[in-house]
């Protein structure tokens, strides 16, 4: 059998078993191997290697595109130097993911625009990463489609749906009330996923303020009893992202005008 035949053969089999990167590589790897004379095993390290890593990459972008993130924006791009308050170190702690592995929660708590949000991605993005499912979501979003699947007699496929992530982020809690049925909905996410998988929320209201959210003093205690049983709490209290950037906007109109010159 020829030397051509034989590699295509190779090229086929690989095709054929679905390892279309190593199909590809094939030739460079055998024209590297002329040069180096790798032994047999470390020739197929590198090529199924090569498989490997591809595959690894398809799926962290379906897991990505299935996550449904607002942003891909990481850790390392987020301004510490914005929000001198937050703790650094723990954030750091989080960034390992050991509160993902224990199956507990972060709430991370601030005004609109510190950042919350970012930080909430980030870090279930680092989860997504390492292998973990991941969801995102708002409050607002979450109980419209809990109704809706009550209203369908869907309940117990969206309950499997919303424990399903090894990490939910849930965005945004506070800003709409959510009073009567969706808070039950909202409890009963919280319940199903109780020390069987971690949430990241964010909102904008203190602890204390929660029984406003949901108009239920009752559900709130409910709520927070799951929630915070194992959990990592977050305040920002430092200013917005926006309005600093609005005002550095404002700083260089003024001067602009003062000096008659272009305003950027």
């Amino acid at each position: 059998m020829s030397k051509d035949s034989s590699y295509q053969r190779v090229r086929s089999h690989l095709a054929y078993l679905g390892l279309r990167t190593a199909s590809e590589r094939l030739a460079p790897a055998l024209e590297a191997a002329e040069q180096d004379k790798p032994a047999y095993a470390d020739f197929l390290d590198l090529l199924l290697g090569a498989e490997v890593e591809a595959t690894e990459d398809r799926r962290l972008q379906r897991r990505l595109r299935l996550a449904g993130f607002p942003h891909q924006k990481t850790l390392e791009q987020f301004d510490f130097s914005a929000q001198p308050g937050l703790d650094r170190s723990l954030i750091k702690e989080l960034a390992t993911l050991r509160f993902v592995e224990e199956r507990s929660n972060v709430l991370l708590i601030g005004p609109p625009g510190v950042g919350k949000t970012m930080l909430a991605v980030a870090l279930a993005r680092r989860a997504v990463e390492s292998g973990q499912r991941g969801y995102y979501t708002t409050a607002a979003d979450l109980v419209a489609r809990t109704s809706k699947a009550a209203a369908e007699g869907r309940w117990q496929n969206t309950m499997r749906f919303w424990a399903g992530p090894g990490v939910l982020v849930v965005d945004e809690l506070g800003y709409l009330p959510l009073p009567g049925e969706a808070a039950s909905h909202f409890f009963q996410v919280v319940s199903r996923r109780y020390e069987s998988g971690s949430i990241i929320l964010t909102t904008n209201r203190g602890i204390a303020e929660w029984g406003d959210i949901f108009e239920d003093t009752t559900v709130a205690a409910a709520i927070l009893d799951r929630l915070l049983h194992h959990c990592t709490v977050v305040s920002i209290d430092g200013e917005s992202y926006r309005m600093r950037g609005h005002r550095e906007k404002l700083s260089q109109l003024r001067a602009a005008i003062a000096g008659g010159g272009e305003i950027r």
